[in-house]
C-alpha cells in the first residue's frame, strides 16, 4: 500500500504536467532554480567547514531552525501546496492508517520543496569535512531533520483539517499567521536595533535553540565535533522525542479527519434584512454590485485581501520612518494610499474564477456584460476609493503639504479607474486557478501557477503604465515644491481615471458577451 501511494504521487504528478505546458515550464524553472540554490548551499557548506566547530554548529542551527520554522509555518499561510496526496481524498477507502502514514510521509519528499530539503539536510555534512564522525552523525540528523520537517509540515495540516469544521478557524487563521509575516522587515530592525552586539547573542541564542524541538537535531554533530557526546546523545534523544510525538498527534488528528470530514457549507440564516441589496437600484448592475459587494465581507477569499490592503502602506511608513521623520512618513502613505486602492481594485480580475460555478447565475438569467462589468466595478470602487482617500489625506497631514493632498488624490482617482477599467477586461479574457468556495483564502490550488503569476504580472504591469501620468505629476510635484504639478495630477486623474474605466468596462462587457458560456465551462472544469 506505501508502494502504491508513492506510484499515486509520481502519476498525479506526470498527469499534471502533461495537463498544462505552463505547469511543465514552472516546474522545470523551479527545478532549476532550486538545483542552483542547492549546489551554492553545498559549496557554502564545505567553505564553512574550515572555521572552527562553534561557528560551525551555530550557523547550521541557526539556519536548521529557520528551516523547520518554515515548514511549520507554510501549511498555514499556504494551506494546501501541495495537495496532491489530500488525506481527504482517502476518507472513503480502508487504508491502515501505518501504510497511510508512511505513504504521505515518503510521497512528500516526492516535488522540489520535499527534495531539496532532504538533499540539503543531509549535504549539512559537507560542513564537517574535517571531523570524518561528525559528518556520519551529520548524514543520520540530516535525514532525520528532513522527516521532522515533512512530519511536522503534515500534523499541522492534518490539524488543521479537524478544527476546518470550525468555519472561523478555518477563514482566517492562515490570515493571522500572515500579518505578522508583513511587519517582519520591522521586527527584525527591532530586534536589530535592541542587540548591540550580535557576534556574542549568536553563538547564545544557537545554545538556545539546540535545547529545543527546533535545533537538537541539527546541534548533534557540532557536540560530536567538540567531543560533547553527553550533550550530543541528550540531544539526539530530545530529537527523537520530538518526531515520535509530532507522528502521534499526526496520526490522532489524520483518524478524526477521515471519520469526521469537514463541513463545507455555513450554518441555516432566518429572514433578515436585504443588507447591501437595500442599497443598490433593483436593476441588473444593482444586483451584481449587491452581490459582490456582500462577498467581500462574508466570503474570506476576498475580506483576505481587504484586510491585507490597509496594512500595506504601514510597511511603506515603517520605511519612510527611517529617514525624516514626519515628512517622509506622509510621503510613504501618500503612495501607499495607492498601494492600497490597487490591491482592491485589482481583485475583480479573478471575480468569475472566483465565483466558479455560481457563475451560471449570470449566464442563465442572462445578465448581459456591461450590467456585469459595470456592478462588479461599483463594488469594488465603493471599497477602494474611500480607503485610498483616507491614507491620502492622512499622508498630506504628517507631511504638513495641501500640495501632495491634491497630487495623491489624483493618483488614488487614477488607480481606482485605470485598475478597475484593467481588471474588467482581464476578468473576462482569462480565467485563473483560485481557491474553490469554502477553501481557506491563502489556499493554493495544483494547476496554472505560472500561467496565473505571468497574467498577475502583466496586469500590475499595465496598470503601473495607465497610471504613469499622474505618478509623474505627483513626483515632480514633490521634488520642486510647485503645486501646479499636484493640480494637474489631479486633473490627469480624473479624466485618465474616468477614461481607462468607461472603455475598459466596454470593452469587457463586449468579450463578456462573446465568451460567457467559455468562461463558464473554464471555471466549471476543475471542481
Amino acid at each position: 500500500m506505501v508502494a502504491h501511494l508513492v506510484r499515486l504521487k509520481l502519476t498525479l504528478l506526470r498527469n499534471s504536467l502533461k495537463r498544462s505546458p505552463w505547469q511543465l515550464v514552472g516546474i522545470i524553472l523551479g527545478g532549476l532554480y532550486g538545483l542552483g540554490m542547492l549546489v551554492l548551499l553545498l559549496v557554502g557548506l564545505a567553505v564553512l567547514g574550515s572555521a572552527e566547530p562553534e561557528f560551525i554548529g551555530t550557523a547550521v542551527v541557526l539556519a536548521g531552525a529557520a528551516v523547520v520554522l518554515g515548514w511549520l509555518v507554510i501549511p498555514v499561510v499556504l494551506s494546501g501546496l501541495d495537495m496532491t496526496l489530500d488525506p481527504a481524498r482517502f476518507t472513503t477507502y480502508a487504508i491502515p492508517m501505518k501504510s497511510m502514514l508512511a505513504g504521505l510521509l515518503l510521497g512528500s519528499f516526492i516535488g522540489i520543496p520535499g527534495a531539496l530539503t532532504l538533499l540539503a539536510s543531509v549535504g549539512t555534512a559537507a560542513s564537517w569535512w574535517r571531523h570524518p564522525l561528525a559528518a556520519v552523525v551529520a548524514v543520520v540528523c540530516g535525514a532525520l531533520a528532513a522527516v521532522t520537517c515533512i512530519v511536522a509540515s503534515r500534523t499541522i495540516t492534518a490539524a488543521s483539517a479537524s478544527l476546518a469544521s470550525n468555519r472561523r478557524f478555518k477563514d482566517f487563521s492562515g490570515i493571522i499567521v500572515l500579518v505578522p509575516l508583513m511587519f517582519l522587515g520591522p521586527i527584525m530592525n527591532g530586534i536589530s536595533n535592541g542587540v548591540s552586539d550580535f557576534g556574542a547573542y549568536l553563538p547564545q541564542l544557537a545554545n538556545s535553540i539546540s535545547w529545543t524541538p527546533l535545533g537538537a537535531v541539527w546541534s548533534v554533530p557540532a557536540d560530536v565535533a567538540q567531543g560533547h557526546h553527553g550533550p550530543a546523545a541528550l540531544k539526539f534523544l530530545i530529537a527523537l522525542a520530538t518526531i515520535t510525538a509530532l507522528v502521534w498527534v499526526w496520526k490522532a488528528c489524520l483518524a478524526r479527519a477521515l471519520v469526521t470530514p469537514a463541513a463545507a457549507g455555513g450554518a441555516r440564516r432566518g429572514r433578515g434584512k436585504l443588507g447591501f441589496f437595500a442599497w443598490f437600484p433593483a436593476t441588473p448592475s444593482g444586483a451584481v454590485a449587491a452581490r459582490c459587494l456582500t462577498y467581500w465581507f462574508r466570503d474570506p477569499r476576498y475580506s483576505a485581501g481587504l484586510l491585507m490592503a490597509p496594512l500595506l502602506p504601514l510597511v511603506l511608513v515603517f520605511a519612510g520612518s527611517q529617514f525624516d521623520g514626519g515628512a517622509a512618513t506622509g510621503i510613504a502613505l501618500g503612495f501607499g494610499s495607492a498601494l492600497a486602492a490597487s490591491l482592491v481594485v485589482w481583485s475583480i480580475s479573478a471575480d468569475i474564477s472566483y465565483d466558479n460555478t455560481a457563475f451560471a447565475l449570470h449566464v442563465a438569467t442572462g445578465v448581459n456584460g456591461l450590467a456585469d462589468r459595470t456592478g462588479r466595478a461599483v463594488a469594488a470602487g465603493v471599497l477602494a476609493l474611500p480607503l485610498g482617500l483616507l491614507y491620502a489625506v492622512v499622508g498630506a497631514i504628517f507631511a504638513k503639504d495641501a500640495g501632495q493632498l491634491l497630487g495623491t488624490v489624483g493618483l488614488v482617482i487614477g488607480v481606482v479607474g485605470s485598475g478597475l477599467g484593467l481588471a474588467s477586461v482581464f476578468s473576462a479574457r482569462f480565467t485563473m486557478n483560485v481557491p474553490l468556495p469554502g477553501d481557506s483564502p491563502l489556499k493554493t490550488r495544483p494547476g496554472n501557477g505560472l500561467a496565473s503569476a505571468m497574467i498577475q504580472f502583466a496586469g500590475f504591469a499595465g496598470m503601473g503604465l495607465l497610471v504613469l501620468p499622474e505618478l509623474v505629476l505627483v513626483i515632480v510635484g514633490m521634488v520642486t515644491g510647485q503645486v501646479l504639478f499636484s493640480w494637474l495630477a489631479l486633473l490627469v486623474g480624473l479624466i485618465l481615471g474616468a477614461v481607462f474605466l468607461v472603455v475598459g468596462v466596454r470593452q469587457g462587457a463586449a468579450l463578456y458577451n462573446r465568451r460567457a458560456p467559455e468562461l463558464l465551462l473554464s471555471v466549471s472544469l476543475d471542481r
